[in-house]
């Protein structure tokens, strides 16, 4: 006979609570139980176990479920002084974008892009004579 600490439902529909408890591994969830060793309520994160008697279990050989073994640890920090609070999920944050002043670039006007195009109509003009010369 292989012992599992499990959780056992009990409480109504949607507002579920469980009994840890040692159990055969063939028994079903909520069937015949060798011990309760405990409550929890998922709603409250309310975890109440005698570790004493978990202990024994574990000795005995006893496996216990992911889940059990996740508030059997958290049960023993908390008996340790040692409070681990879920850490916050990450909110999306969405960065501003730094607000940058334009500046207001001059409208370029033909007086200021003829010049531009003056020295450059110079040169072409003296490339023609080298050429030609």
């Amino acid at each position: 006979m292989s012992v599992r600490l499990r959780l056992r439902r009990t409480g109504t529909r949607n507002k579920a609570c469980y009994r840890v408890v040692a159990a055969d591994q063939r028994s079903p969830r909520d069937g015949r139980f060798i011990e309760a060793l405990g409550l929890y309520d998922p709603r409250h994160e309310d975890e109440n176990l005698d570790l004493a008697r978990v202990d024994y279990w574990l000795a005995n050989g006893a496996q216990p479920s992911e889940t059990v073994r996740d508030i059997i640890r958290r049960c023993r920090d908390r008996a340790a002084g040692i409070v681990t609070e879920p850490a916050p999920e990450p909110v999306a944050e969405v960065e501003a974008a730094p607000v940058v002043e334009e500046e207001t670039a001059p409208v370029e006007t033909a007086e200021e892009t003829a010049p531009a195009e003056a020295p450059a109509a110079e040169e072409a003009g003296v490339a023609d004579k080298e050429i030609s010369a």
